[in-house]
């Protein structure tokens, strides 16, 4: 078995991953804690997060309310760690692990919500690139016509292909280079937004209700939208790594980053919140006089590097969560499919809606299923003893060990996760009108919302309960306990 300290190369760039959703054998188990750390980080230090936290301002919260609940929300980063603890003992993405808990074809609509995810998150992002590319092609004197809006499109939605077509080890050596001019564009940014920060700003007196709408905003866009992703960049760690150092590099690299830069944006929030809620977020802030004429452009200019730079880890995660979807495509090709529909579905977003309005609406969906995922896929974890049969989860077969003894599907997970979802529904406070009979919790509070609570604790419950030892799934799961094939 390869070690940490025997581990092989990192491959050498430029190349084209060929991996996909297959087994990584110990002998390319390349990565160690510290690569994680380098490929979060590098993604992290970003603006996207900046406007999440002059978001939290709009709920009305004091600056010390703000800054308290990016602090709890972000602890959700530590799921990401917790959720990567899989892939070096399965040696495959996450998605493809799902096939334990949720059979083989069962696996294939988690994946599904998955890919729609991902592929929201990096509309998102690219919307923003267009965005920030409109404020530049204005600072040029450009006409801003409907074909160069269209251009602006399709030029992003090329370059954000090219990382994430390179693969893994190309996403973890570009991201380590940009952390350092990430890390001075946010001290530049603090040093001259923080005098003009209104230390004393007083919120609307939010009441718990707000708290907890906040709170489950927070973790929606932090670490609880990441989870099921973290595996498919820690599978190229050998089988033996430490947890511990896994979980504590993934939190360094992703949630202390994003606790930094949403509070610069809550303290940006303290003096006006328009860049949230502004149709473009970068003209806001170009025109706010919070950040000199002066460093507009290479603001707009880094900035743009650092949502290309998250977007490759959500392209490269839907590439191989596509695969999983069950279509029989090479992972460079999943890749090239989700470019073509993000750019098309950015093109529209574009002409059609204003950000604030995507990324409220966006955050509820989120919330909705990854929730009770989480807390099934770390359930079957720990009922299996920490273990995978990696030859086996490559199977999709009738005869495969987690096909499913359902033609295919694993009711326990499928129900644990149908009904954590409807208690999550049950207990939203949605940014889009829904009947009250779907969310009562919320009707009758006062727009409380638990969500992320209430499908997280009720489908975890539920498949405890179900693959509980001498029950018929918990025989099962308890068969994972006898050391790993391969």
């Amino acid at each position: 078995m390869t070690g940490i300290h025997e581990r092989p190369l990192t491959p050498v760039l430029p190349r084209v991953e060929q991996h996909g959703i297959d087994l990584i054998a110990t002998s390319e188990r390349w990565a160690t804690p510290r690569d994680l750390c380098a490929l979060w980080a590098g993604a992290s230090f970003q603006v996207e997060y900046f406007v999440y936290g002059i978001a939290l301002m709009t709920f009305g919260f004091s600056l010390s309310q703000a800054l308290i609940l990016t602090v709890i929300g972000n602890l959700s980063f530590l799921l990401v760690g917790v959720a990567s603890l899989q892939g070096p003992v399965a040696g495959t993405t996450a998605m493809t692990i799902n096939r334990a808990p949720f059979g083989a074809r069962g696996a294939r609509i988690i994946a599904l919500f998955n890919w729609l995810t991902q592929i929201g998150f990096e509309t998102e992002g690219l919307i923003l690139v267009v965005l920030a590319g409109e404020v530049l092609a204005t600072r040029a004197h450009w006409h801003l016509s409907v074909a160069t809006k269209l251009s602006l499109v399709v030029i992003a939605t090329l370059l954000q292909l090219l990382l994430p077509l390179f693969g893994h080890a190309a996403l973890v050596r570009v991201l380590r280079i940009l952390i350092v001019p990430f890390i001075a564009l946010y001290l530049l940014l603090a040093f001259e937004i923080a005098p003009k920060t209104a230390l004393h700003h007083i919120g609307g007196h939010a009441s718990w209700a707000t708290w907890l709408a906040g709170l489950a905003f927070t973790i929606a866009l932090s670490g609880l939208g990441w989870t099921e992703n973290g595996n498919d960049y820690s599978r190229y760690l050998p089988e033996d790594v430490s947890r511990r150092r896994v979980v504590g590099w993934v939190f360094l690299g992703s949630g202390v980053p994003q606790i930094l830069v949403m509070a610069l944006g809550i303290m940006i929030g303290t003096k006006t919140t328009t860049i949230a809620t502004a149709a473009n977020p970068f003209d806001a802030l170009a025109n706010a006089a919070l950040v000199p004429t002066g460093l507009v452009v290479p603001v707009l200019v880094v900035a743009i590097a650092q949502l290309f730079a998250i977007n490759s880890l959500d392209l490269y995660s839907s590439g191989v969560t596509l695969q999983t979807v069950g279509l029989r495509l090479r992972r460079w090709q999943a890749v090239i499919v989700d470019t073509i529909v993000t750019g098309t579905l950015t093109a529209i977003a574009i002409f059609n809606a204003s950000f604030s309005t995507l990324l409220k609406d966006f955050a509820d969906v989120v919330i909705i299923w990854i929730g009770p995922w989480v807390a099934i896929y770390l359930v079957d974890w720990y009922r299996r003893g920490y273990r995978y049969d990696r030859e086996a989860l490559q199977r999709t077969d009738r005869s495969g060990r987690y096909f499913g003894r359902f033609g295919g599907f694993s009711l326990s997970a499928l129900v644990a996760q149908l009904v954590g979802m409807i208690a999550a529904v049950e207990g939203l406070a949605p940014t889009f009108a829904l009947p009250h009979w779907m969310i009562l919790f919320t009707t009758h509070t006062g727009g409380a919302d638990i969500s992320v609570f209430s499908g997280t604790l009720v489908a975890g419950a539920l498949y405890w309960f179900a693959t509980r030892p001498g029950s018929r799934w918990g025989d099962e799961v308890a068969g994972d306990r006898m050391p790993t094939s391969g």
